[in-house]
């Protein structure tokens, strides 16, 4: 049985999910807590980061490799990747830009918000690393701000930054095509769509995330701005229409 090393939250861990989901292969999902993840990472044979796969044909330790090898499961008319050089660039132009900004963004919303953010955060995985890290969570808030370069400023300055892939989004779809390279749904649609799940947090994520209603003011605002911006709908459509559908 394939092996899913994961943090149940991490919109990179989403996107390996979302592409196993839709190529109907059966896997087991492991969860880990943040900091633990990265002996769980190296255990399972990647480096110091999720999501990590193993499978018998070999372990597949960074998303993009995830997406492939499901796509490689089916069709040549049903995979993510087209052969389009343009699929392949805007993936990893929003895994290197978006993906760091828009988690940047939300942590810095909830680390301060313990009691909100860890029965979400830690769903799912096992139980003595759920109470480890609640105990530890002083600590663990100091290690994780160092390691994604948050700052007071956080907020300030990686709004803006996000806002502008959003609109550099809105603006590729805005001469009607259907979808991002096209109207094919490809890698770079998923990748968006779950990317932008970490300021926009869909209902039709693969775990539960805190819907709009029960976040605490500034961050439902901030969520409200992004939903509404039309790259924010699209993704949001992204995620009805096709998050939970075979290929």
């Amino acid at each position: 049985m394939r092996r899913l090393v994961t943090i149940p939250i991490s919109h990179y861990c989403e996107k390996a999910r979302w592409a196993l989901d839709r190529a109907g292969l059966d896997y087991v999902e492991e969860r880990h807590v943040q900091g633990i993840h990265r002996l769980a990472a190296r255990r399972a044979g990647g480096g110091n980061t999720v999501p990590v796969l193993v499978a018998d044909e070999g372990v597949f330790a960074q998303s993009e490799w995830i997406l492939r090898y499901a796509d490689a499961q089916l069709p040549p008319e049903l995979r993510l990747f087209t052969g389009e050089n343009e699929v392949e660039e805007l993936c990893r132009w929003l895994d290197a830009g978006l993906g760091p900004g828009a988690r940047r963004l939300m942590y810095a919303h909830m680390l301060p918000r313990k009691r909100l953010m860890l029965p979400f955060n830690n769903q799912g995985t096992p139980a003595w690393e759920s109470r480890a890290l609640t105990a530890a969570y002083p600590v663990i808030t100091l290690w994780a701000r160092h390691e994604l370069d948050i700052a007071p400023t956080t907020l300030r300055d990686d709004t803006p930054r996000v806002r502008d892939v959003f609109d550099a989004i809105a603006e590729r779809l805005a001469d009607g095509r259907r979808h991002l390279c096209g109207d094919r749904f490809t890698a770079a649609d998923l990748t968006f769509a779950c990317l932008a799940a970490a300021v926009i947090v869909p209902a039709h994520y693969g775990v539960a995330l805190p819907q709009p209603k029960a976040l605490p003011e500034p961050v439902a605002r901030d969520v409200r701005e992004f939903r509404e911006h039309p790259a924010g709908a699209y993704a949001l459509e992204l995620f009805r229409t096709f998050r939970h559908t075979r290929a």
